[in-house]
């Protein structure tokens, strides 16, 4: 039988976090509350979160739906609603999940600029030399 997995709790990570910095548990967990918060704030107002290699957190709009209840098999309306969905980033799909990264998608390939306009240079005569002078200064 697969054995359960831990849990890992926000107490837990301070404290792993404040081993390796030397920082004060009241310190990093209120950073990291804080950086809890923020993620909370901006997929409120709908903006999309993008942390490299980690994912991308986003708000998307779930349509209104019938569904059924599997005991009473009565028709249920599921009203609209908003849902954040995460998308796993590259480096921990390769970490964690079973699937190697998809390949990067290939460059479409582009003809290459044309040669840039070059304007033939008009080239100015030049002044006449000025004419010997006699004088001894």
């Amino acid at each position: 039988m697969a054995e359960e997995p831990l849990t890992i709790t926000k107490k837990d990570l301070v404290n792993r976090i404040s081993d390796r910095t030397g920082t004060t548990k009241v310190i990093v967990k209120d950073i990291l509350q804080l950086f809890l918060d923020e993620i909370i704030d901006e997929l409120a107002k709908g903006h999309r979160l993008e942390f490299r290699e980690f994912g991308v957190f986003e708000v998307r709009d779930r349509a209104a739906r019938k569904a059924q209840n599997p005991r009473t098999l009565e028709k249920v309306a599921v009203p609209a609603r908003r849902v954040v969905k995460f998308k796993v980033g590259r480096t921990m799909r390769e970490k964690v999940c079973d699937e190697p990264a998809p390949a990067p998608k290939p460059e479409k390939h582009k003809l290459p600029a044309p040669p840039a306009r070059v304007e033939p240079a008009i080239q100015k005569p030049k002044p006449p030399a000025p004419p010997p002078s006699n004088s001894p200064f």
